[in-house]
């Protein structure tokens, strides 16, 4: 809240989700009565409140404008660990997912299996690909150093490799059957992943992915399982 000499009051409401560094930001913010009404110690140009940014440690403050303050606030989206984390670790989850509809256009009876995994594939492919593209975007390697894989399978909804020979030795409508029980798991993982990054990264960007990820997978979900 900003409060003005002439004593009008100006409300920033906080966004249904403050980014940590942003929101750590603006709660350190001091408002003071800058004089927007006092010409004599003013200049008249002045509009609008202002703020007080504390300095760093032997610092002095900053005053900023409203407008400035509001464009830090906006502007602080930058990536942290869950964001990249995330990022890593779906990529590697829609690789599977990608893995398991490449084996249905030889193994599947149903034509809706065989619709629905030509959607899974059209929609999964271009997210590792954007996905990949703001990993490097970031200066980020598309595998944490030390990464050997092994953390993979600790990722929700992830099949094993048993299920994944038994989805390859599978034909017709016992193909069906698995490949939809393993996808729906699949998706289920996804979703779980991706409403933690919603609330623990700060990357609008990747929020944005991850709400694509919810919306899209949770409506496969029940398409899928209405076809069991």
């Amino acid at each position: 809240m900003h409060t003005s000499t002439g004593g009008n009051r100006h409300v920033t409401k906080t966004p249904w989700r403050q980014r940590p560094l942003a929101g750590a930001a603006l709660a350190a913010l001091a408002v003071l009565a800058l004089g927007g009404c006092d010409s004599d110690s003013e200049p008249a140009a002045r509009s609008g409140p202002s703020v007080i940014a504390p300095g760093k440690p032997g610092e002095p403050n900053r005053e900023l404008s409203a407008e400035e303050a509001a464009r830090m606030h906006a502007e602080d989206d930058s990536p942290n660990s869950a964001d990249v984390d995330y990022t890593r670790m779906m990529i590697v989850h829609h690789d599977q997912a990608l893995e398991m509809t490449e084996l249905v256009p030889n193994r599947a009876e149903s034509k809706k299996v065989k619709a629905l995994a030509e959607r899974i594939t059209a929609a999964q492919g271009p997210e590792i690909t954007a996905m990949k593209g703001w990993l490097k975007n970031h200066g980020k390697a598309e595998r944490a150093e030390h990464s050997h894989g092994h953390e993979h399978a600790s990722m929700p909804g992830m099949a094993t490799e048993a299920q994944l020979r038994k989805l390859r030795a599978a034909q017709g409508k016992a193909f069906d059957q698995l490949f939809l029980t393993l996808m729906i798991t699949h998706h289920e993982g996804a979703i779980t992943m991706a409403t933690d990054v919603k609330g623990q990264g700060n990357n609008i960007q990747i929020e944005e992915m991850a709400d694509e990820v919810v919306a899209q997978q949770t409506s496969e979900i029940t398409r899928m399982r209405d076809m069991l």
